[in-house]
């Protein structure tokens, strides 16, 4: 029988294919490779009578769930990606079952969800009680947020309603020393211009912000208006800004301070408010990512603002079939998004599930195994410890080899689907980033990709 968009009567048989593909590929995520090695698409053609279930349930089975790759795994060391649990996975499946348009607060709790789950996270972060924000679909669309608010601001300082009149005329000078690569796709999206942002040195063998030259840059610019663009941390050598000391210069220059903490925010678990994050609290904007260190299905990412005002006005459209009697904003007026999933749910669930402990436990076990695996390639006579900044991500090459030598290396490493890496760059040189943020990862994990590690580059 074809399936049919209005046979609810095929939920048991849907349900139970479901939870025999789920189990299977949840069980088999150990002991598989970690990344799909054939990614072309199956030969199949689009039929006009559809198929069967069983032939639906087939297809995918034999061409697309061997060839995904295991990022839910404990191995899989690529980017920063965290692997969702098992509270936060039961909750995505809900997401969808339910089905809310988390947009307008009338007919659903799932808005009002949103805000408190919202409030949960600036109290998990030690953040004051004036932060407000939204989900996003990842940190890419919060920076966008950043940068849109941020540019509200300047507007607002030259009598300019930007949203309203456009960024002609606008006079802003936009700093940052080392932008993650979506907040440079944010500012090209904004208008502001990537190859207008004023590219701050960097102190010596890191990627943190040399103060003294963000100092120097902001006294010389004779822009109406700033945005400082800060770090916590860089993406590569996790590296994070001296916050305290960036905000008294934007305080100085009355500028924006918007701060990338996609994964950096999470030390603040660790370490508290007088950690490596000190100063966080008093940003303008902030941007997070749940799907990283929180570990919950893709996509989740936040944008927190203490100026919720220049949000709305950067966002909002009065549209008279959508307008409630309600006096706070809601998300439709708040975000790029007229129509958002419920993706609020897997945090809120993850948070109450968890709690403070939980969270903090495994951030603090994935720190202490990538301090393990940097003291393991300073050991190695085969490898060479390119950088570790003490958080999650360890930065690794062949020893005395050349950049091509390291490409060969990472191919061969993710071709042997023990474990799963990704390239950088440092310093001009081509590196390879191991990032540990998976609730999975155990002692086991290391060991296999010690072993794994130490025989690829001696078949190389």
């Amino acid at each position: 029988m074809k399936a049919a968009p209005n046979a609810w009567h095929e939920l048991p048989q849907l349900l139970s294919a479901f939870s025999e593909l789920a189990t299977a590929f949840i069980e088999s995520s150990k002991n598989r490779p970690v990344a799909g090695q054939n990614i072309a698409p199956p030969e199949l053609c689009l039929s006009d009578s559809g198929m069967t279930i069983e032939h639906l349930v087939k297809q995918f089975s034999e061409h697309i769930v061997p060839n995904l790759s295991v990022s839910t795994g404990p191995r899989y060391w690529g980017f920063v990606t965290g692997g969702a649990t098992p509270i936060a996975t039961f909750a995505d499946w809900l997401v969808s079952t339910y089905d809310q348009n988390v947009s307008k607060g009338d007919g659903s709790i799932a808005t009002n969800i949103e805000r408190q789950t919202i409030r949960w996270l600036t109290e998990l972060f030690e953040l004051p009680s004036n932060f407000d924000g939204l989900f996003t679909t990842g940190a890419t669309a919060a920076n966008y947020l950043g940068a849109v608010v941020a540019r509200q601001f300047a507007g607002h300082q030259q009598g300019i309603n930007v949203a309203e009149d456009g960024v002609f005329g606008l006079d802003v000078a936009v700093f940052c020393a080392t932008p993650h690569a979506s907040m440079l796709k944010a500012l090209g999206l904004a208008g502001l211009g990537r190859n207008q942002l004023i590219r701050i040195k960097t102190q010596p063998n890191n990627e943190a912000t040399d103060i003294r030259a963000l100092e120097l840059a902001l006294d010389n610019s004779q822009a109406k208006s700033k945005i400082v663009i800060a770090s916590a941390a860089t993406v590569t050598g996790t590296d994070f800004d001296d916050l305290m000391q960036i905000r008294a210069l934007c305080d100085k220059h009355q500028a924006w301070l918007h701060v990338d903490a996609a994964f950096g925010i999470f030390e603040r678990v660790i370490h508290g408010a007088n950690g490596r994050t000190k100063g966080i609290e008093l940003a303008d904007s902030i941007t997070l990512d749940a799907h990283k260190w929180l570990n919950v299905p893709y996509d989740c990412g936040v944008f927190l603002t203490r100026h919720l005002d220049y949000l709305v006005a950067s966002c909002d459209v009065p549209a008279p079939y959508l307008v409630t009697s309600k006096c706070e904003p809601d998300f439709f007026s708040m975000g790029v998004e007229n129509s958002r999933r419920f993706r609020a749910l897997p945090v809120w669930m993850s948070l109450l599930a968890y709690g403070k402990q939980g969270i903090r436990q495994w951030v603090g076990k994935n720190i202490d195994q990538a301090q393990q695996l940097a003291d393991w390639f300073v050991r190695s006579p085969d490898y060479e410890l390119v950088y570790y900044g003490k958080l999650n991500v360890v930065l690794f090459k062949p020893k005395g080899q050349d950049d091509s030598a390291t490409k060969r290396l990472l191919q061969a490493i993710n071709a042997d689907g023990r474990i799963f890496v990704s390239p950088g760059s440092w310093q001009g040189q081509k590196v390879i980033r191991a990032a540990l943020s998976n609730w999975q990862t155990e002692q086991v994990d290391l060991d296999i990709a010690k072993s794994a590690l130490t025989e690829i580059i001696k078949a190389l």
